[in-house]
């Protein structure tokens, strides 16, 4: 008995040290995630000659090419038959590509129309959304801290809907496709490799049909340049990394926590639509701005007070 309690004790430790070590993963996923999505309106933005549908088809087909080059070189093209032989795994992954395509398509279109505080407006309001999801379908529960963040970002977008002028459709389809993409793909099993080559190989078909429409009818059109078919074949490995580390992120942290972490996002994607595209900042633009991070400082330094180990 003696033996036993000893090698349970000793097992407690280990298995909160991987659950530590698992956490921080999916922080350093997250960090990447949207820091990586923060800096992609330069990279859509070069893409403005090409029709943004086409965009989206192509980024589809080169990320499947890269992930499936990647799942080659793993050898784990058994756990991909394994997801598709499993009928409700598919049928979640469906829905999940559907959400990934429209709000792919939103978004290159909004940078190519010069939306992009609109855009990261969108994403601003996305956190909100995984909160709501957290709460009305996980049964996630937030402490005051977390209340008073949420609702301090709350005020912050209303503000910045004030300050376009304008109701926010684009904003509130970003949020909405990609907050909900973030709840399917929790709830599938696959690991984040196997999900995003079952979601490319679903969009697969529809983006094939229109690359292969727009070049009969039109063909290869800015497409012939060397520049602009480089960034286009580079929107594979620019969509499919940062996605890796999101489904990964997703499976670590909690929704409410993943949702604070998107503010890292937009606010690149902000910076980036005043410095470099010089599109219009109000001071009321500028106040919600501000209030954001302060609801993103108040959420981070009441997840360290709440670490283990550290007094309260």
């Amino acid at each position: 008995m003696a033996s036993q309690d000893g090698a349970a004790v000793s097992r407690a430790p280990a298995k909160e040290l991987v659950t530590i070590a698992d956490t921080r993963g999916g922080v350093l996923a997250a960090v990447a995630t949207y820091g990586s999505w923060g800096v992609l309106p330069l990279l859509f933005h070069q893409l403005t000659p090409v029709d943004p549908v086409l965009v989206v088809a192509h980024r589809t087909l080169w990320s499947l090419v890269f992930v499936t080059a990647l799942l080659g070189i793993g050898g784990r093209f058994a756990e991909v038959r394994a997801v598709l032989a499993d009928p409700r795994s598919l049928r979640t992954m469906f829905i999940s590509a559907l959400l990934l395509g429209c709000n792919w398509l939103l978004y290159v279109w909004a940078v190519q129309s010069g939306r992009v505080l609109e855009a990261s407006l969108g994403y601003f309001i996305n956190p909100l959304v995984n909160v709501a999801i957290g709460i009305v379908l996980l049964g996630e529960k937030q402490n005051r801290w977390q209340t008073v963040a949420i609702v301090i970002a709350a005020v912050a977008i209303v503000i910045q809907g004030v300050a376009l002028g304008t109701l926010p459709l684009v904003s509130l389809g970003l949020a909405l496709t990609f907050g909900f993409y973030g709840y399917f793909r929790k709830t599938v099993s696959a690991p984040s490799a196997i999900g995003l080559f079952v979601e490319t190989l679903l969009l697969s078909p529809l983006a094939l049909a229109f690359a292969v429409y727009s070049w009969v009818m039109h063909g290869p059109g800015a497409l012939t340049g060397p520049y602009i078919l480089t960034l286009v074949i580079f929107t594979g490995p620019a969509t499919a990394i940062p996605l890796l580390f999101f489904a990964y992120a997703v499976r670590q942290l909690r929704m409410t926590t993943i949702g604070m972490f998107q503010y890292i996002s937009p606010s690149l994607q902000f910076l980036i639509g005043v410095l470099v595209f010089g599109e219009h900042l109000s001071p009321v633009g500028l106040l919600s701005f501000a209030l954001i991070w302060v609801s993103l400082v108040i959420f981070t330094v009441d997840g360290l007070r709440r670490r283990p180990g550290v007094a309260r």
